[in-house]
């Protein structure tokens, strides 16, 4: 196979593991407190990230000071995302919220004009523009549809976009496994502190099968995610990211019985296609 289908594979497999996190979690729902369950999770995650740092080496902390300061500004927007995401996941659909999502390259090239100064033409700014359009019809403001928790996926998304203009200013000599584990690491130990102050309840054996099931493929996403960044042309990978969505409507039908309305599909697939038109400038941008 080709790298760039290799890439592919990789990009697909890492979308499909992060819905099935989401779905396991989206199972146990409120019958855990969400601090318990994300301290629970954080430490199987960990453990699981240490063994397998251990086993493909590459791990140090040896970082400038000026990229623990990135690190930082990264694992505290990691933070604020986990609490907003799963706040959001637990009261929306799950295609929904995964449409949501979908705005992340528009918010992310929307950011590296804004604070790093990067061009931005106007085709861009236009898809931009219409994308944003798109995910209104996904909220649905002002309607009976509409969900309050959207603002919580939006605000995760705004964390998110954080999160990856911190981690495009990294020097490349950071290890991708170093940044995974102290994100990770910041997540559990706030989750931790945060739990102190709700009572813990008992953990069922289903809940706790959920929970290392969630682990476990969180984890997948980060390794296919980080595996992705290292063969074939982005450009060309990129774009299947969005199978996510599609692996979320799925899922979310099947599992959960849930389907969305017209409007949030007309927006999800607006979004998508402005997201797949941005990545299409930056390519032939780039060939240039």
């Amino acid at each position: 196979m080709s790298p760039n289908l290799i890439g592919a594979l990789l990009m697909m497999g890492s979308m499909l593991c992060f819905t099935l996190n989401d779905v396991a979690t989206k199972s146990i729902g409120t019958q855990l407190p969400l601090f318990q369950m994300l301290f629970l999770r954080g430490i199987l995650t960990t453990a699981m990230i240490l063994m397998l740092a251990r086993t493909l080496g590459g791990m140090h902390f040896r970082i400038h000071r000026r990229d623990w300061g990135l690190i930082a500004i990264r694992s505290t927007a990691e933070v604020i995302t986990a609490y907003f995401f799963l706040t959001a996941l637990f009261n929306m659909q799950l295609a929904n919220l995964t449409a949501i999502l979908q705005a992340l390259p528009l918010t992310v090239t929307l950011g590296s004009a804004l604070f790093f100064g990067e061009a931005v033409g106007w085709r861009r700014m236009l898809a931009i523009v219409i994308g944003f359009c798109g995910v209104l019809l996904i909220v649905q403001p002002g309607t009976e549809g509409f969900n309050s928790y959207s603002l919580y996926g939006l605000a995760a998304v705004a964390c998110v976009t954080v999160r990856d203009l911190a981690t495009r200013r990294l020097s490349k000599d950071v290890p991708s496994m170093t940044v995974t584990l102290l994100a990770t690491l910041s997540v559990m130990t706030c989750a931790g502190l945060a739990s102190t102050f709700t009572p813990w309840e008992a953990v069922s054996p289903t809940n706790g099968a959920l929970i290392a099931m969630a682990s476990v493929f969180i984890l997948g996403g980060y390794y296919f995610s980080v595996r992705t960044m290292r063969v074939g042309d982005v450009s060309f990978i990129a774009p299947f990211r969005y199978t996510g969505l599609i692996t979320a409507l799925v899922l979310g039908w099947v599992v959960f019985g849930d389907w969305p309305n017209g409007w949030t599909l007309l927006g999800a697939g607006v979004v998508v296609a402005m997201g797949l038109f941005t990545l299409y400038r930056e390519r032939a941008l780039l060939r240039r």
